[in-house]
Parts: structure tokens; sequence; C-alpha cells
């Protein structure tokens, strides 16, 4: 089950990098309005996106030595303390949403939470889950 979860995790990192780093611009028109993009927010967002990309590169890279060096993470602690990194990691960006989204219930909100920023929310949602239980399975 740990190597199950952190190549579920791989995948949605290498998702994450993909999006922010080599698509930038559709990861900029899924946050700002049609109304706005035409202004340097637009610009800017789409700058920012390789930077959240490294983060998410680097979490996909450590996913993936996990799973080949799985053997070297063998005690409970250890297994521990890495799948509430992650629990965390996904809970952030989980977090980062609830705003939002309540305020779309408002007809509100900075961006809108649906589409693929409602899968984003949903996903991020259920990796934390998944990385907190198999964490607490260890206790």
């Amino acid at each position: 089950m740990f190597e199950t979860i952190l190549i579920a995790n791989a995948i949605w990192f290498a998702l994450g990098f993909h999006l922010f780093s080599l698509r930038n611009h559709v990861f900029a028109k899924i946050l700002v309005p049609k109304e706005n993009r035409d202004t340097p927010v637009m610009e800017t967002l789409a700058a920012s996106g390789p930077f959240l990309g490294g983060f998410n590169f680097a979490l996909c890279a450590m996913s993936l030595m996990l799973v080949f060096y799985a053997d070297s993470f063998a005690e409970p602690t250890q297994r521990i303390i890495l799948l509430t990194s992650f629990a965390l990691a996904h809970g952030s960006q989980f977090a980062g949403n609830v705003a939002p989204a309540l305020d779309n219930l408002k007809g509100k909100g900075v961006w809108q939470v649906k589409g693929l920023m409602r899968f984003i929310f949903v996903t991020d949602f259920v990796l934390m889950l998944a990385n907190a239980a198999l964490a607490l399975s260890y206790l």
C-alpha cells in the first residue's frame, strides 16, 4: 500500500509540474477570468507557474525515489513522517481552494472552483486523506 500511495503522489505531482511549469498559460487561464486576461495579472500569474511547478517536480521526484528505495524507509516512524508530509502538501493545496469555493457558493470568489479546479480540489483532498490514513495505520 505504501508504494501505491507513493505512485499516486508521484503521478499527481507530475501533473502539477506539467500544468504549472510546462503549460503555465493554461494554468493562468484557469484562474484569471476572461475579462482580466489582457491585464498584467495574466502574465504575472503565468510567470509564477514554473515556481509552483518546481515544488511539484521535487515532490514527484521524492515520491519516485521512495518507491524505488522503500526498503530504506521501512521503519513505521519513517513512513509516518513521510506520509504526513505528503498529506500536508496535498492538504495545503486543498485548503487554498476552500475559501474561493465557499465564496463561489455566494456568487463570488477570486477564481471559480469548477471544472479542472474542482478536480484539483477533490483530488488533493482524496490524496490528503489517503496519505494521512496510511500514516495513521503505522501507529
